[in-house]
């Protein structure tokens, strides 16, 4: 391994030989069909390692309490939807459910779902106007055939007692492949929903029990093809773990995750039995499962405390044998295996193809009773592991980039250096389950609708949401922002110790006005404490978005400095454009393949942000757990119903400039912003868990010095402008890295699919020509212990840049992993 200026990357490569699948085209779905598809188990989650809000009862039990979610009055709206009574939030069991155990309600949970011409799989392919939450208070349902899930929906039990879906013994999976369907196939074969398309839906606090279904029977818990802004959350799967055992807790075949968390398996053929692009799942707990994690294919995935036992096989990332190996990169860390007698299975080997994928980052892992850690395809032990107690500290297997190129590398190497203020008290990187409130009283939150702001995307909300929010925080309660959209005109500030959570993912901050659009005096749409202020806040379940030409709106600024405690946004994202009401579609912001875009005729009125998010020099102690900052590339309510793509610019995706960092990123994504997606300056402390990017899909034209000036204040890139609209050289970056020290980022996905709207670029063959970089690391010599597993990139002529010069090619690590040290 070789050591560049202090600095220790350890990467893996690019997917470049799998067909690129991304958002706004419905791109090949990956070989498996319907037929095909492999099965896993139900399970069930519980906060097992730490820092959860809530330990759910088991249904029925005397200690039941209601949610405040049931007992709060309910007046969200969806805006901009025309049909005035259209109802948000709905409790199953206003629609005829029972939840007896007895009485079969498939069909009163099934119309909670579609009631209200909302966006059903198969008819629809996306719709922002028909949100809603489908409620089940306490109770066992009895289902007797697939629940299937519509477009942008939270499925949400009684997290106090967690409501069971308990499937019959002869439960029908006619027109759905699970008792809870996300994505049901249709008869062309594909499922409704285009899977890398698939948003802003969640499902928590639910039991899924299988176990009445015959062993021999496929049966499936949850099927969950879905892109980014969805979560699966403290959730438990019960199945059969009788011989022979064909059931399945979670099955996904397809799509761009994606982040699930507190999930618990007991039984089954597979615990999970999945793939996609890439994903970051945490606290995962198997038990009796024959596989407990069966990796159909990714191009990255991270897991991180995963606790196996009394299994058969842990992992079996085998997917396509040593001829055609599948998955590409898996990151696994904190994690244990209990009385299992192999760990991981892996078709690697010193010749298999593609060369480079199979790659596989083990760090902090602890094996008891667990014979054989890695074993090949042949049941030969590649990592012996211990019939006692065994901890593993670091240990790889991939490409390993040196100064004569990629060489193929397996055993174990220098664990990451964990810097202490990123861990709890058991040296594992701290982890935080997203905030429920489950014993508060619905009493003890305020309604920003109660306290006067109106959410109908119209009437200026500015003053009474800062009141709704002041007014909350002094009173000690909990603002619950009732869906709807809620147009701003100048800066909300949110002060130290507030808890602000939204319904629906339907709780929208819209700025509009001149205030948020000059392009030499950037303004915060939304400020998260004034700089210097300390303490902690709660956010969770809202987004922030911008109305028409908002060319000086930073979406989210982050002051807020946390000691000793951790401030969190939990499922808090941007959406720039591409939805009703955002005056930023099709009809206003087409796309322009065919026209060589200048200063002069571009659409003024598309330039819609300045940055998303900004975290400053004092931000520091932030939590930050599946948050997406997207600037839309198609738009979701397209008349036409095809996710028509549309130009839509904005400047900045995610700025971190903390002096003293301490920030974790669980399972984040940043999209389609102009100079770069992630963006760290001057920064230290920061842990990632599978970040994922997306470069601009209209670059080179305008390239990355168009529309926004360069700002050297924020340290923005420098590009040299391209003389030619086929060059790509000023493309924004995936990841930008200056002068910061003690990063360490656990899967990266940066992907470049299209030049000018064309995908030619990054198709297999093409040669990787749609972006000539993607990371760059500057500064190198006031830098030191970054760290880098398993990159994967797409379209990227060059893989990792420091300081200008381009150290790794992607054509040296075609769909395979290299490690750089």
């Amino acid at each position: 391994m070789v050591v560049f200026s202090s600095i220790l990357l350890l990467i893996s490569s690019c997917a470049t030989t799998i067909h690129a699948r991304h958002h706004g085209n419905q791109v090949s779905q990956h070989p498996i069909t319907k037929s095909q598809t492999p099965l896993r188990p139900p399970g069930r989650p519980t906060p097992i390692h730490g820092n959860s809000s809530f330990i759910p009862h088991p249904t029925g039990a005397a200690s039941c309490e209601p949610y405040w979610m049931e007992q709060i009055k309910h007046q969200g709206v969806a805006s901009f939807n025309p049909d005035s009574t259209y109802q948000v939030f709905r409790n199953v069991k206003n629609y005829g459910a029972v939840g007896d155990g007895l009485t079969d309600d498939t069909i009163a949970i099934q119309k909670a779902i579609s009631d209200g011409g909302r966006c059903a799989p198969g008819v629809c392919q996306s719709s922002t106007t028909t949100p809603a939450v489908v409620y089940f208070p306490s109770g066992t349902y009895l289902i007797s055939a697939s629940i299937i899930d519509y477009y942008y929906t939270q499925i949400i039990g009684n997290p106090n007692c967690l409501p069971t879906l308990l499937a019959t013994a002869n439960f029908s999976t006619t027109g759905g492949l699970g008792l809870l369907d996300g994505s049901p196939y249709q008869s062309t074969g594909r499922t409704g929903f285009g899977p890398t398309n698939t948003f802003f839906r969640q499902i928590r606090n639910l039991i899924f029990d299988m176990t009445q279904i015959p062993a021999t029977v496929a049966a499936t818990g949850i099927h969950w093809p879905t892109a980014q802004t969805t979560s699966l959350q403290n959730l438990v799967f019960r199945m059969s773990a009788a011989n022979g055992t064909q059931h399945q807790g979670v099955f996904i075949e397809e799509g761009s995750g994606g982040f699930m968390t507190d999930l618990t398996f007991y039984g089954g053929l597979y615990g999970f039995n999945v793939g996609n692009q890439q994903f970051t799942t945490r606290n995962l707990t198997f038990h009796n499962c024959v596989t407990a994690i069966n990796q159909l294919w990714d191009w990255g995935w991270t897991y991180k405390s995963v606790s196996i036992n009394n299994c058969q096989v842990g992992f079996n990332i085998s997917a396509g044998g040593s001829s055609a190996v599948n998955v590409g990169s898996l990151t696994l860390l904190d994690s244990s295996f209990k009385n299992t007698p192999v760990g991981i299975i892996t078709s690697r080997t010193a010749d298999s193809r593609p060369a480079g994928a199979g790659s596989v980052y083990l760090e902090n892992i602890r094996l008891e009773n667990v014979p054989s850690a890695v074993s090949g395809l042949d049941g030969t032990s590649i990592l012996v592991g211990s019939m006692s107690t065994l901890v593993i500290s670091a240990w790889a297997d991939g490409h390993r980039y040196t100064p004569n190129g990629p060489v193929a590398a397996r055993g174990p190497i220098s664990p990451s250096k964990r810097p202490s203020t990123l861990l709890d008290a058991e040296g594992n990187f701290f982890e935080r389950s997203k905030p429920q409130y489950g014993t508060v009283s619905y009493k003890r939150f305020l309604s920003v609708r109660d306290a006067g702001a109106k959410g109908d995307g119209v009437t200026d909300d500015t003053d009474a949401l800062s009141a709704a929010i002041l007014q909350a925080k002094k009173a000690g309660k909990i603002l619950f922002v009732d869906a709807g959209y809620y147009r701003v005109t100048s800066t909300i500030y949110i002060p130290p110790g507030s808890k602000i959570v939204g319904e629906a993912l339907a709780s929208v901050i819209l700025s509009s006005g001149s205030f948020f659009n000059n392009i030499n005096q950037p303004q915060p749409v939304v400020k998260v404490a004034l700089p210097g202020e300390l303490g902690s806040i709660e956010w969770s379940d809202m987004f922030v978005s911008s109305q028409g030409q908002q060319a000086g709106a930073i979406l989210i600024e982050w002051n807020l400095a946390s000691y000793g405690e951790v401030a969190g946004m939990w499922d808090v994202h941007t959406r720039i454009g591409g939805f009703a009401g955002s005056e930023l579609q099709v009809e206003q912001c087409p796309t322009t393949p065919s026209i060589t875009i200048t200063p002069e005729n571009l659409v003024q009125s598309c330039i819609a942000a300045y940055m998303s998010m900004h975290v400053t020099k004092f931000g520091t102690g932030l939590y930050m757990e599946n948050v997406w900052l997207w600037t839309a590339d198609h738009d979701l309510d397209d008349v036409r119903n095809n996710n028509t793509q549309i130009t839509v610019y904005t400047g900045r995706g995610l700025h971190i400039e903390s002096i003293r960092g301490i920030l974790w990123l669980y399972g984040t994504a940043v999209e389609h912003h102009s100079k770069y997606q992630y963006q760290f300056v001057d920064t230290r402390d920061i842990f990632m868990g599978q970040i994922q990017t997306e470069t601009a899909y209209y670059q080179p034209n305008p390239d990355a010095t168009i529309p926004f000036p360069t700002d050297i204040a924020l340290n923005d890139p420098i590009f040299t402008p391209n003389t030619n609209i086929s060059l790509n050289s000023a493309n924004g970056w995936g990841l930008r890295i200056l002068r910061s020290s003690n990063l360490l980022a656990y899967g990266v996905g940066l992907y470049s699919f299209f030049n000018n709207y064309s995908t030619a670029c990054s198709q297999e063959g093409a040669g990787a020509v749609c972006q000539t970089r993607i990371l760059s690391i500057e500064g190198t010599a006031h830098s030191h212990d970054v760290w880098i597993y398993n990159l994967n990139t797409v379209g990227a002529t060059n893989m990792v840049t420091r300081d200008g010069v381009d150290l790794v090619g992607s054509g040296d690590n075609n769909n395979s992993p290299c490690f750089i040290v």
